[in-house]
């Protein structure tokens, strides 16, 4: 898919940093009292415990309820490794329209066969409400949105576009560090470049919005760049880097990376959406650890 026109109306963002996990999840809106989308909530969880909590999706919650805004959906830019997914949460507590790239199907049925999950777990993408096609349109009052389909670091990531804003996910981060990681299920170097190369051929005024920043330890949290940004300065795929130059850099760089910490209940739980396995027999819901698989 080529270029979209920016929209007239500029939108508002506003982020909430969730130091647990390096996440950003966004608020995206036109003014107070008007219609917005949540994009990337955090479900709280402790991984000594098994615990989940709420603290981070609530900042959103307050956020939303201080500036009476109407939530219309809740847009996952893809099933997460680093953190688990709010959005079931968030849909209860304010309504809208929970929605992610319609390639998650892939992705769940990978992942049902990686951790042999239970016969009656569909593969259909049925757990959203709604299954978004590259090119989508989103319409949140009176912004008009549209998907981007930016596959690599998963088969079915999607960016996001309001305007002059675009929520790219994990296909990048800050120019300082580079993009995102490619050996997951399904992932491949070559894809992500191509990906990287559709979002940067955007206006270099165009602002993107990281999921995620783990800064050098010189500089405080940013998850706020531009497109002109990124093709001067980013260290992985600047302007003048080939497609052979940035897979290599790419697989090598993987090769020395460990699992994200939170990989195996993530993914269990972003492919449902947000929601927890069905409870046992016993009343507990639990998620599974497949031993020297990944």
């Amino acid at each position: 898919m080529g270029q979209q026109a920016v929209t007239s109306v500029t939108p508002i963002v506003h982020g909430i940093f969730d130091p647990k996990t390096w996440t950003v999840t966004y608020v995206v809106y036109e003014k107070s009292g008007s219609a917005c989308a949540i994009i990337d909530p955090v479900l709280d969880y402790d991984p000594k415990s098994g615990r989940t909590s709420h603290a981070s999706a609530d900042k959103v919650v307050a956020f939303v309820r201080e500036q009476n805004l109407t939530v219309q959906w809740i847009l996952e830019t893809h099933a997460h490794a680093d953190h688990l997914s709010a959005g079931s949460y968030l849909k209860q507590a304010l309504g809208g329209k929970l929605a992610i790239g319609e390639h998650i199907t892939g992705v769940q049925t990978v992942f049902a066969g990686i951790f042999n999950l239970e016969p009656s777990f569909k593969q259909d993408g049925s757990q959203f409400d709604v299954l978004l096609a590259d090119g989508a349109q989103i319409e949140v009052g009176q912004l008009v949105g549209h998907t981007l389909f930016v596959p690599g670091h998963t088969p079915a990531c999607v960016a996001y576009q309001f305007g002059d804003a675009v929520f790219v996910g994990d296909t990048m981060f800050m120019p300082d560090v580079g993009t995102a990681r490619c050996d997951f299920p399904g992932g491949d170097a070559a894809t992500l470049y191509h990906s990287v190369k559709k979002l940067l051929s955007l206006p270099p005024e165009t602002r993107l919005f990281m999921c995620h920043d783990y800064p050098p330890t010189d500089r405080a949290i940013q998850f706020e760049t531009t497109v002109a940004e990124q093709r001067a300065h980013n260290i992985h795929v600047h302007e003048g880097v080939t497609e052979a130059q940035f897979v290599e850099l790419r697989n090598k760089r993987d090769a020395t990376l460990e699992m994200p910490v939170l990989i195996l209940p993530a993914v269990q739980i972003n492919i449902r959406a947000g929601e927890l396995p069905p409870k046992e027999s016993n009343g507990v819901a639990y998620v599974k650890i497949p031993l020297n698989t990944l």
